[in-house]
């Protein structure tokens, strides 16, 4: 299935749960410098693009597209492997949670890197620590073991040499509602609204899922989560592995 088709199933009313989380978005925002022209690829409903730049938008999905608001950036139907720009034609590149759906995620970091002239920012989580989210270890066999063994750094090479991976904790009342933006709020993740704005549960298996969603209901009911993980409630931030990688370039 092809990226564009993939958001064209799992886009519908994204908006619905999804949306920009100003602490993240100062962190992005942060990361681009002085960059006065930015690609954003994979740019969905345009969360998290700077509004003080210029600014075009790359995206495969005319359903995420049709959700994007109407004064965000244009956008043009593309994919990450093949950008419609000429090398070294913007300043930088942004990709927000989106390069783990792309179909060849090393070429669409090679493509990034080809059309930014001072650097390439990347959202995304170290699967090293994502792996021990109380969500992943406990609830979600199958999500775990795709973690497994997956290194950042590794999938980020091909943005180029001497990455920067700066950690950007979640806040207990994150206003974008991806995957780990509920850790400290687990009634949401029964919700299927909540459910529906996160890919991981749309892309596990169903059984998985309602099983997933039977147990942590139960744990809820009873108590137990709460006293499983009290510690997680007294934070007001949690570091999930979320990073922005900065790939910095020769101007």
């Amino acid at each position: 299935m092809t990226e564009g088709a993939l958001y064209d199933r799992l886009g519908v009313g994204y908006t619905t749960t999804r949306r920009e989380d100003p602490r993240i978005a100062a962190a992005i925002h942060a990361a681009l410098g002085d960059a006065a022209t930015v690609v954003n690829v994979g740019a969905g409903a345009g969360s998290y693009e700077p509004a003080d730049r210029r600014l075009v938008a790359i995206e495969p999905s005319a359903v995420m597209i049709a959700q994007r608001p109407p004064d965000a950036a244009p956008a043009i139907i593309a994919t990450a492997e093949a950008l419609p720009l000429a090398d070294d034609s913007v300043d930088a590149a942004m990709a927000v949670l989106t390069d783990h759906h792309w179909s060849d995620r090393a070429r669409g970091l090679r493509e990034m890197r080809r059309v930014a002239r001072r650097r390439a920012v990347v959202f995304q989580h170290e699967p090293e620590v994502a792996e021990d989210f109380w969500l992943t270890r406990d609830y979600l066999p199958t999500f775990l073991r795709r973690l497994h063994g997956k290194v950042l750094a590794e999938m980020m090479a091909p943005l180029g040499d001497g990455l920067e991976f700066r950690p950007v904790p979640v806040p207990h009342d994150c206003a974008d509602g991806f995957y780990g933006a509920f850790w400290r709020r687990p009634r949401a993740y029964l919700d299927p609204r909540v459910r529906d704005g996160i890919s991981v549960f749309r892309l596990l298996p169903e059984d998985e899922v309602a099983t997933a969603v039977a147990r942590l209901r139960a744990d809820l009911d009873s108590g137990a989560w709460e006293r499983r993980y009290a510690d997680v409630l007294e934070r007001d931030e949690l570091d999930l592995g979320f990073r922005v990688v900065v790939a910095e370039y020769a101007a």
